[in-house]
């Protein structure tokens, strides 16, 4: 009877304490709870009162709390810390203390503690964090792939593509053992697009094609199954795109197209995946649909549908206005930047260089924001630079803008495209010099004429489309051809010019390359001109007016109009001959007043600054405004049928094909201009051949790209 009171007063005694420690504990869950929810009421608070909120947290603290609380307080604190305050200092303080602790924090705290590593730009110190943490987290599907992403796109950053494809080839197996397909194929998809970046194009085939088997085949949530064959599409569309093969890609754009209307009509699903190793997603739908946009306009600008590209850009920009209230995003500037600078180059195209202009200076700011913008697009920015200076005959600055574009881009079809619009300055340049070979007191550029020449020998051998390209770009090659064909014409072998410029309009003609084929149709027109055969030149010529009303492109309008005016008069068609003139004085009147608003702006001073600052970039300029009015070249000599009052010279991609016909014929009368004054005239409406540069920006942004 003793032994078993004694042992239900211990059980009575055990109860009691238990009992006490449930209370201690509920106590203790009540306090901290309200604490994190005063907390999180800061947080979310508009404005968010984030004093308050960091004030809450540590005081956690003084109850000495159980330690996975206090590890997860330190892991809130450093996260409230590093996305809130500029307090690093503080925020790497808790997030240290906090990832040593248990699984469920340590490995969200290695993720941010990371993160600010980066920020500091201490890059070797979040390398060796997160290869720990990756040893540490295979047991943890979901910590284990996010880690591995996020390392990825680290040594991305670093221009490492080749560590990055690695960590990602090891993610997709690891993906493939626990199960998850739908993982699998981003880690594939990722990877794919880093191969293709490094143009390792024998890897990237068999590896799309691997990813397209997989996204087909899984089955699962809805929107992801269309966010992977977004991705899917997204990557084979920029492929055709770079390759300059704007007519191959139409099928794959358009089931793009079709893909996000998809989604748009698709209902978020809150049911969380059974596999916690599928809890990833590409991009938000928001976010795609933009992507979707910038595509387009891609294939837009390249393809010569300058409306179509001006419509879909008007319209991504809107969307992302709207999104940018809400979020903050850092690819959301980049596919701004990415949408203005090709709008820029349709702006100069269409005789729109006041607004390309404006548009240049709203680039400059969005990349003063932002260190890796500013970064990424500075050779872009001075090459859009040189276009508008091309396009307003400042072609000494021109000059100083390409070069400097040079010395910044590693990228090979970037700097094909830069050397490909130089060589046209120097063309240009060349021909208008050729009177004033003597007088070497006048040095108007960097290189003297003799110099100037010399270079442009070397740039036309790099760039030699017969021999060894160095670019395997439909567009560009076609481009190259078109600036041979140019050279040869200033240089009055027009035999070899000719064959040049059929080169390019097969190549153009294959791909509907629309604005280079209508730039090679006028220089043919004008070549046939020159030898008196009009038959042939107006063959050339109503067609290429015909595509370049089409596109629409003015100085291929402006040239058409002119060689129109004079093959009428020439075969005697008065009235013909009249409304092509008419034409000519409206299209020269267009482009005279869209110069004089374009130089009279303060952006206008852009031109003069040959490397990039923080200073150029705010309200004011660093430098004072160039001397850059309407210049009128001396022309006391100019044949009768060359009165356009500037030079107008837009950049051109050289993406184009035409459609037209080739078989007008009209009567024939001798050339009244001889082949000097008509190769003089003409050097001042001649097309800048330059193509969209279309190598995917979204593949140099593909830090943001991986994975979010």
């Amino acid at each position: 009877m003793a032994a078993q009171a004694a042992a239900a007063a211990q059980a009575a005694a055990a109860a009691q304490a238990a009992a006490v420690q449930a209370a201690q504990a509920e106590a203790a869950e009540s306090w901290y709870l309200a604490l994190l929810g005063f907390a999180e009421h800061f947080r979310t608070s508009s404005p968010p009162k984030i004093r308050l909120c960091v004030h809450c947290l540590q005081a956690v603290f003084p109850f000495k709390p159980p330690q996975r609380i206090e590890a997860r307080t330190h892991l809130q604190l450093g996260s409230v810390l590093y996305h809130h305050t500029k307090n690093s200092e503080q925020a790497r303080s808790h997030l240290e203390k906090a990832i040593p602790q248990f699984e469920d924090v340590k490995f969200e705290a290695a993720s941010l503690l990371s993160e600010l590593y980066c920020q500091e730009n201490s890059v070797d110190a979040a390398k060796p964090l997160l290869r720990k943490a990756i040893q540490i987290s295979q047991q943890t599907p979901y910590w284990h792939c996010r880690l591995l992403f996020q390392l990825a796109q680290l040594h991305t950053l670093e221009k490492d593509l080749v560590s990055a494809c690695d960590l990602l080839g090891v993610g997709a197996e690891y993906a493939r053992v626990v199960g998850s397909e739908y993982t699998r194929a981003l880690f594939l998809l990722s990877k794919g697009m880093l191969l293709l970046m490094e143009r390792k194009l024998q890897e990237v085939h068999p590896l799309l094609t691997l990813c397209g088997q997989i996204v087909e085949n899984w089955q699962g949530n809805p929107i992801q199954k269309e966010s992977l064959r977004v991705f899917f599409l997204v990557l084979q569309v920029t492929h055709y795109l770079d390759a300059g093969q704007v007519k191959s890609v139409k099928p794959c754009l358009k089931q793009l197209q079709q893909c996000i209307q998809t989604i748009s009509t698709l209902h978020d699903d809150e049911i969380l995946p059974s596999n916690p190793a599928d809890l990833f997603h590409w991009l938000p739908k928001e976010h795609m649909c933009v992507l979707v946009y910038l595509v387009t306009v891609m294939h837009s600008m390249q393809a010569g549908y300058l409306e179509k590209a001006q419509k879909y850009t008007d319209k991504a920009l809107m969307q992302l206005e709207k999104l940018k209230m809400l979020d903050c995003s850092p690819i959301l500037s980049s596919f701004q930047v990415i949408l203005l600078e090709h709008i820029i180059m349709c702006r100069l195209v269409t005789g729109h260089k006041a607004t390309a202009l404006q548009e240049i200076s709203q680039v400059c700011q969005l990349c003063q924001q932002s260190p890796r913008l500013f970064s990424n697009h500075a050779a872009q920015l001075h090459t859009l630079l040189g276009l508008y200076c091309v396009s307003v005959n400042c072609m000494d600055n021109a000059e100083a803008q390409f070069t400097t574009a040079l010395r910044l881009t590693n990228h090979q079809e970037l700097w094909a495209f830069i050397v490909t619009n130089l060589a046209s300055v120097y063309i240009r340049e060349g021909n208008r010099h050729q009177e004033v070979v003597g007088d070497m007191l006048h040095v108007r550029y960097p290189f003297s004429i003799f110099a100037q020449g010399l270079y442009l020998y070397s740039l036309l051998e790099r760039i030699n489309p017969d021999h060894s390209f160095p670019v395997s770009s439909h567009c560009l090659r076609a481009a190259a051809f078109y600036v041979r064909g140019l050279f040869s014409f200033f240089q009055g072998r027009y035999n070899e010019a000719k064959r040049f410029l059929r080169e390019t309009l097969k190549m153009s003609n294959a791909e509907d390359l629309n604005r280079l084929t209508a730039c090679s149709l006028v220089l043919l027109g004008h070549i046939f001109y020159v030898l008196g055969n009009h038959r042939e030149s107006n063959n050339m010529v109503v067609p290429a007016m015909q595509l370049a009303s089409k596109i629409p492109d003015m100085s291929v309008q402006l040239w058409s109009s002119a060689l129109l005016r004079d093959l009428n008069k020439a075969c005697g068609n008065a009235m013909d001959a009249h409304e092509a003139a008419q034409m000519h004085q409206n299209f020269s009147q267009q482009l005279l007043q869209d110069h004089i608003e374009a130089c009279s702006l303060p952006e206008h001073n852009l031109i003069t600054v040959y490397r990039m600052g923080k200073q150029m970039w705010c309200g004011q300029m660093a430098h004072p405004l160039c001397s850059s009015k309407l210049r009128m070249d001396p022309t006391p000599a100019w044949p009768a049928f060359c009165e356009a009052p500037m030079a107008f010279v837009p950049n051109l991609d050289p993406t184009l094909e035409l459609s037209g016909n080739k078989n007008t014929r009209v009567s024939t009368n001798p050339s009244p201009l001889s082949r000097a004054e008509s190769q003089e005239c003409w050097s001042h409406h001649l097309p800048n051949p330059a193509c969209t540069r279309t190598q995917c920006h979204l593949l140099e942004e593909t830090d943001d790209l991986i994975c979010v």
